[in-house]
Formats: C-alpha cells, sequence, structure tokens
C-alpha cells in the first residue's frame, strides 16, 4: 500500500478509533474479556503489527493515569486511549510504515500539547516537515492557509516566518520521508518520549521522574540534570510512596537514592514502568509480549543484570 494510502486509511480511522474502544468497551465490559484481548482487537481494527510500542492508557480511580493490565480483566479497566508505550532510540527505524506513521501522529500530538518542549528553531523545523507531510511541497498562500487553520504548537504565531523558511527547503520529500524526517529531529530532543512523574528529591526539591530505553532520567523542569543509566542501576524498588534507586557501589558515591512522590499507587505506576521498559528495550530479540510474572509482579523491587 503506498503511503498516501496508508496515510488517508489512518487519518479516516483516526478519528473513529475513540469511538471504536468506547463502543467496543461497552460491548466487551459484560464479558469479563482480558485487557489483552481487547488490545488485540484494536490493533486489529488499525492492522497494526508492531503493536509491542504501543498501548492503552486509562484514569485511574485515584486521577493519575495507568496503561491497560493485559493479564487483568477489563472490566476493571475502561475509558482508554491508543498512544505511544515505548520510544525506541531511533523510531526511523522501525520496519512497518504504518508503525512510523502513529508515531509520526504522537510527536505531533505532544508538541500542539505542550510536553515536547523545545527551542524556537527546533519546533519551526518539526512543523515544517509537519507541513510537507500534509500539504506537500511549498506554496505561500496555502501555507499561510494551513498555519492559519492548523495549530501544532503552541504561541505557532511567533514561528510562522521560519517554519515557512524550512518549508521551502523539504522541497520533493515524500509523506513517508517527511514522516522520517520529523522522527529524526523529535528523537535527538531532550523531551523525547518523555513521560514526567512529579516528586522530591531527598532536600525537598521539587523535580520529575522519567524513564526511557537508556535508564531513568531526572529532570528539574523542562532541564535534565541526571541520568541513570541501566548499567549503573542494581535495583529500583518502592516503599509506600518513596522510590528507592539503588546504584552498583562506588566508591565516595551514596549507592541509594530515595526519592518521595505522591502517592503509593502513583510510585507503584512508574516502578512498573521501569520494569517494563528495562525489559521491552533489553530483550536480546525482537520485543514480545513480557512475561506473566514480570507484569503481574507483585513485589516491590526489581533487580537489574
Amino acid at each position: 500500500m503506498k503511503t498516501r494510502d496508508i496515510s488517508r486509511k489512518f487519518k479516516r480511522d483516526r478519528h473513529n478509533v475513540k469511538r471504536f474502544v468506547a463502543e467496543s468497551e461497552h460491548t466487551w465490559v459484560h464479558q469479563k474479556v482480558l485487557g489483552g484481548d481487547f488490545y488485540n482487537k484494536v490493533c486489529g481494527h488499525l492492522k497494526l503489527l508492531e503493536k509491542e510500542y504501543f498501548g492503552l492508557e486509562f484514569r485511574h480511580h485515584s486521577g493519575n493515569y495507568v496503561w491497560l493490565e493485559l493479564l487483568k480483566p477489563l472490566v476493571k479497566q475502561i475509558k482508554c486511549k491508543f498512544i505511544v508505550k515505548f520510544f525506541p532510540p531511533d523510531p526511523g527505524q522501525l520496519k512497518r510504515g504504518l508503525t512510523r506513521y502513529l508515531f509520526a501522529l504522537q510527536i505531533k500530538q505532544d508538541l500542539s500539547n505542550g510536553s515536547l518542549t523545545c527551542n524556537d528553531n527546533s519546533a519551526a523545523l518539526l512543523v515544517s516537515h509537519i507541513l510537507q507531510s500534509e500539504i506537500g511541497d511549498y506554496d505561500e498562500e496555502l501555507d499561510c492557509q494551513h498555519l492559519e487553520m492548523k495549530h501544532y504548537v503552541p504561541n505557532q504565531e511567533y514561528l510562522d516566518h521560519k517554519i515557512i523558511k524550512f518549508h521551502k527547503k523539504h522541497r520533493g520529500l515524500s509523506p513517508a520521508n517527511s514522516d522520517i524526517q520529523l522522527l529524526e529531529v523529535a528523537r535527538k530532543l531532550d523531551m523525547y518520549g518523555i513521560r514526567p512523574y512529579p516528586a522530591y528529591d531527598g532536600e525537598g526539591m521539587r523535580i520529575n521522574l522519567a524513564v526511557t530505553h537508556s535508564g531513568v532520567l531526572v529532570f528539574q523542569g523542562n532541564t535534565k540534570i541526571n541520568t541513570f543509566s541501566w548499567a549503573k542501576i542494581r535495583k529500583l524498588s518502592f516503599k509506600r510512596k518513596h522510590f528507592l534507586i539503588k546504584l552498583h557501589d562506588k566508591p565516595s558515591c551514596k549507592d541509594t537514592l530515595e526519592l518521595a512522590m505522591a502517592s503509593r499507587d502513583v510510585c507503584k505506576s512508574f516502578w512498573k514502568m521501569c520494569v517494563e521498559y528495562h525489559a521491552f528495550f533489553r530483550l536480546a530479540e525482537e520485543p514480545k509480549a513480557i512475561h506473566k510474572t514480570l507484569l503481574s509482579c507483585k513485589g516491590s523491587s526489581f533487580r537489574y543484570r
């Protein structure tokens, strides 16, 4: 299938996917099916094969967003939304065009809602690739009309000139190549794939924690101040609302960091996401469904190899 055909098909599907999820939940919730069966149904509707990178997210009764549990009945998990769950270091290398297109949609969503923050030049460059993918080569009148009707980034009106300047340089790029270029720019940003969890350090300073393919990251606002790579981490655990990072022993360094989070549920949710990210990206072969014992672990710690 050609890229533009994929784009048209998914543009049509993405407007229906929320309704599809809602209608399916209403139909299946009384059948006590597992979350995994429902997720497979959604992916089948999208004809998505590289489904390991995505997930269904829903709002927990505590008010926090958590991921659909594949091994639990759907009856306990409702009101889901389909988004990217695992962000690889180079999404442009994903095998299938539809998967890359879905990642590009996620980048566009994160850019528009302000969660993918970046400097003005990067924002303008990202939007210019979106324009090339959506409307093709630069046309002064069409560009101006499109930017007036659609807002891809906060305070876009101040970036129009830069966006158009970049767009002029993309002549001849196909929608598929434009998506790849979009992903190439996005993956180099500090906030690429970041889903921050508010926390406090030992001195009571407000920070944000996040997990990526490389390890656990610490942010102050939108500035990354520390990275704990998987190679440095010996054990992650939580006790009540305290998240613990135990590092491999190093002379003159504290080997355990204790960080306070909003609640035990938030702490457990972040710990679980760390376990899943580590398992997903440290597998020696292509991603497969994470083993049941890992997903359903009732303990509060996980050791890293």
